[in-house]
């Protein structure tokens, strides 16, 4: 694990706002958007499940997160089926470059969603999703993630660390080391071919292609049933 913190200073900010947020009388949002029209039957799958090699490193189940503390009680890893055996493809795939992926985060309940947003400063957005109009990990079609070394099982270097809050993880991002680079754009390829599509401000966040076939959803981990 890379032990780059850059959002450490920003959790202090974040807690002043969120105490600021909390004073005031604006109407808050108490659970997820209404959404019209027909959508596909949830099947989310436990990544790993489908290939045990998939790494995980679920930040928000930890203290090392945009938080501070710990807003998942398990780190555990789900995605739609779909987009969960694209992601099993493109790991694969990866191996041929000597690295594998690990997993930050994948389907996300609505309510963790509404906690990063109202937390967050309005000039740090661009960083977190709108729980008025959800976020595709909240359908299951979004994933966080990275490349491991094969040789050697550590984390690589990006331009960033994973949740940094800055130009740096800016998916077109053209500082940092011509390795660094590499292997972000190795990831994006990878991703890209099997139908997920980089966020331009973060690296490490792809959608799938399907996701406006779901709906947004606030299913804990904990009832969320294994597949039979």
């Amino acid at each position: 694990m890379i032990k780059q913190k850059p959002t450490r200073l920003f959790v202090s900010t974040l807690a002043i706002s969120l105490a600021a947020g909390l004073a005031t009388c604006a109407p808050r949002q108490v659970g997820p958007p209404l959404e019209r029209g027909t959508f596909r039957e949830a099947d989310l799958v436990e990544i790993v499940t489908l290939d045990s090699t998939i790494r995980l490193d679920i930040r928000y189940a930890t203290a090392d997160n945009l938080v501070g503390r710990p807003v998942y009680p398990e780190a555990r890893a789900f995605l739609q089926r779909p987009a969960a055996e694209a992601l099993v493809r493109a790991h694969r795939a990866l191996a041929a470059s000597g690295f594998g992926i690990v997993v930050f985060d994948g389907y996300r309940p609505w309510s963790v969603t509404k906690i990063f947003w109202d937390i967050t400063p309005p000039e740090k957005r661009d960083f977190v999703a709108d729980p008025a109009q959800g976020s595709k990990h909240n359908r299951g079609c979004a994933v966080d993630l990275s490349l491991f070394d094969l040789k050697t099982g550590r984390e690589v270097e990006m331009t960033s660390a994973f949740d940094e809050m800055s130009e740096r993880s800016a998916a077109d991002y053209a500082g940092g080391t011509p390795e660094q680079r590499e292997r972000r754009d190795l990831l994006r390829r990878a991703m890209e071919k099997e139908g997920f599509e980089v966020y331009p401000f973060e690296w490490w966040h792809f959608d799938y292609r399907d996701w406006r076939q779901y709906r947004i959803l606030n299913i804990p981990f904990a009832a969320i049933k294994p597949a039979s």
